[in-house]
């Protein structure tokens, strides 16, 4: 397994296998101790995106990761009036800083402050439930699409955009994911639409996954960063996460079914 298709196996298992330990210790704390790790994850999310844009304002990676951190959590406690400027405030500064590619470090920036939030409201104020749900489907998406491409191969997603994804593996993702909505719904006595809710999670997933591959290939680089062994930066372990958050706090302004 030291070269060939599965050359990045090692490296992927072992980098996940302490990625999953540490964020199961957090999530399952919850508080303060879940709010410091994901305003860390965006922290670095945001040094991360400045290197890829200004690769020259390494100085300012670093500041802008520090407010993105915490802009996240003061957000999440401050009165509903008064998140959004924080929400904004990594963009707009970040904005007037970086030389480069401005409108998308914005946007980025925006994506990524609102998914941090996301994260936090999701596991305070939906629950524990909720939040082992959702990573349990980005992460069954990611495997499954990894494995399944990896064996079956065959046409390729968006060859332009992420070269290495499949139609198989896409659709792998989508199968793993609608399982996971399954036994969720066994577990907590929802009904069959919770398992379409899950496959949209997915898909979305798989969305943010697509916009950050995209934003790689127009600045001509490979990973985020180097931070993680086998997967890249936290930009690439975590857009599918980013994407799927969002997601689900827009699906319970129309779809509730209860705690978990």
């Amino acid at each position: 397994m030291s070269d060939g298709r599965w050359s990045d196996l090692t490296a992927r298992i072992l980098s996940a296998v302490v990625l999953i330990a540490i964020g199961a210790i957090e999530v399952w704390l919850g508080g303060l101790w879940f709010e410091a790790f994901i305003a860390a994850a965006c922290g670095l999310m945001t040094w991360e995106l400045v290197r890829m844009v200004d690769p020259e304002r390494s100085g300012v990676a670093i500041q802008l990761g520090i407010l993105t951190g915490f802009a996240v959590v003061l957000s999440y406690h401050l009165p509903p009036l008064y998140k959004l400027p924080f929400l904004l405030a990594p963009a707009l500064v970040g904005a007037g800083q970086v030389k480069k590619a401005r409108g998308i470090y914005a946007l980025f920036a925006i994506w990524i402050a609102a998914s941090g939030l996301g994260f936090i409201s999701i596991r305070e104020n939906m629950g524990f439930g909720w939040m082992v749900w959702l990573i349990s489907v980005v992460v069954a998406t990611d495997v499954a699409g990894y494995f399944v491409g990896k064996t079956i191969g065959g046409p390729k997603f968006w060859p332009k955009v992420s070269p290495k994804k499949t139609w198989s593996g896409t659709a792998g993702g989508w199968a793993a994911a609608a399982i996971v909505g399954g036994i969720f719904a066994m577990q907590a006595g929802f009904g069959i639409m919770f398992v379409l809710i899950s496959v949209l999670a997915s898909m979305a997933s798989q969305a943010g996954d697509i916009v950050e591959s995209a934003t790689k290939r127009k600045f001509g680089v490979k990973d985020s960063s180097n931070l993680i062994p086998g997967h890249g930066g936290f930009l690439d372990r975590f857009d599918g996460m980013m994407g799927a958050s969002l997601f689900v706090l827009i699906a319970g302004l129309f779809y509730a079914p209860g705690g978990m």
